[in-house]
């Protein structure tokens, strides 16, 4: 076929050969077409296939995203009521430690006395049974081994009571010349 010629000018004044060659080329370009098409349509499933599973990609993300924001907004809450019980709770705790404060300051108000008495008895029972200055001594060192604060169960308070009595009772045991310099 002549490059020059249209496809209406072969198809009106062509000679047979040119039409078969036309004719060829016409069902070449078919072909081409045909193939073309289906391959679009290939495409076009796919596409259609990809949009969706996309969407439903989409939903499942938009769920997940959902299901998450709600634990999230739970778990805010939890949070926030958890808060909430610990500040009732230490604002019960100081509540209740001025109110022990309270009623300690009332007790050692109204049992001073009370104490002085007990304490001046546990002193003189300390070195009950007592009659001389060796046995003070060893009773006095013996309770001193019990009491120092450095032991278990060791008190400050016991061992000035142990040592005022100590001096107290010492000075009934004391020679007369030791107290003349």
């Amino acid at each position: 076929m002549d490059e020059n010629k249209t496809f209406e000018e072969v198809l009106l004044n062509g000679n047979p050969e040119e039409l078969n060659e036309l004719k060829r080329w016409l069902f070449e370009e078919n072909i081409r077409l045909c193939a073309k098409q289906k391959e679009l349509n290939e495409f076009h499933e796919k596409f259609l296939k990809e949009r969706i599973q996309f969407t439903e990609e989409m939903k499942t993300i938009n769920l997940r995203n959902l299901n998450e924001r709600k634990r999230l907004k739970d778990e805010e809450t939890f949070f926030d009521k958890k808060m909430e019980i610990l500040k009732n709770g230490f604002a019960q705790l100081e509540y209740d430690r001025k109110a022990f404060e309270k009623e300690k300051a009332s007790y050692r108000r109204d049992n001073v006395r009370d104490d002085f008495e007990e304490s001046f008895e546990i002193e003189s029972m300390l070195f009950a049974g007592v009659n001389n200055m060796l046995a003070l001594k060893k009773r006095y060192r013996d309770l001193l081994k019990i009491f120092h604060p450095d032991n278990l169960c060791g008190d400050n308070a016991m061992v000035a009571a142990i040592n005022r009595e100590y001096e107290k009772i010492k000075k009934n045991y004391d020679y007369p010349f030791r107290t003349v310099k």
